[in-house]
């Protein structure tokens, strides 16, 4: 997962916090009525997801800062946004736990408890190309208007007629149009990492008023947190919509 970005509230993981693997799904909640002659009457009571669980390194001349922000996070136990590829969730740290080795290495393991998965619903599995490729832009568009990106000219060029039929002219434009989107959602991305690091790196950690600076700064940072977050989900959408396009089916 190295190329992933990955970002959790106000904190975008970097390096050698980038976990190898994020296990995700859980279970179905089932109440089971055993019958007599070995009948079964089965009520389900919905979904049950498991605990998002990761663990990684921080490591450099700020990782017991970056450590700190994240364990003051956990202090707080406010809903925070995670996302990484198409997944969008909202989370509340269950537990964050860090070893300390050196001022520049600390490994740690972190589990978050899901809220809601905002990435919902999820498109039908039987949708039509021109369907999906609609609903995932369509997701994208929000997330990325949220960030005050539009991707007006991909939607309109993706809902006209022969837009999923490689060869035609219309194919060639939403092609070219999905594309410049997703540059911009990367460009939108890179801006608001810029952001989110110049942001963190003031706040002051240590030092008298520390604590109460940084529970002030999360607020000043929470919006290019936010940015970032809703573009990675929104570039996951994009993606797909890239891929189901070139590939002609569903993704």
């Amino acid at each position: 997962m190295s190329n992933v970005v990955l970002v959790l509230g106000p904190v975008a993981f970097r390096d050698f916090e980038i976990p190898e693997r994020i296990a995700f799904g859980g279970a179905q909640r089932l109440t089971v009525h055993k019958l007599p002659g070995g009948q079964r009457v089965i009520d389900a009571l919905g979904r049950d997801d498991r605990e998002l669980t990761w663990s990684g390194f921080f490591a450099g001349p700020d990782a017991t800062e970056r450590a700190r922000m994240l364990d003051l996070l956990r202090m707080q136990g406010a809903v925070l946004s995670l996302t990484w590829d198409v997944f969008f969730y909202s989370v509340v740290i269950a537990s964050f736990e860090v070893e300390y080795r050196k001022q520049w290495w600390l490994p740690y393991r972190l589990s978050c408890t899901v809220l809601l998965d905002q990435a919902e619903p999820v498109p039908d599995p039987i949708a039509s190309l021109d369907t999906q490729t609609a609903t995932d832009l369509g997701f994208a568009s929000d997330m990325a208007g949220s960030a005050g990106i539009s991707l007006a000219s991909a939607q309109a060029a993706i809902a006209a007629p022969g837009a999923v039929t490689p060869g035609t002219s219309a194919f060639a434009a939403a092609e070219s149009l999905v594309g410049q989107a997703q540059s911009q959602v990367t460009d939108g991305i890179a801006h608001a990492e810029s952001q989110l690091g110049t942001a963190t790196s003031a706040v002051p950690l240590l030092g008298p008023g520390a604590a109460a600076a940084s529970v002030a700064a999360i607020g000043v940072i929470g919006s290019a947190a936010g940015q970032l977050a809703a573009l990675v989900a929104a570039k996951g959408y994009i993606g797909r919509t890239l891929l189901n396009l070139t590939s002609g089916q569903l993704g």
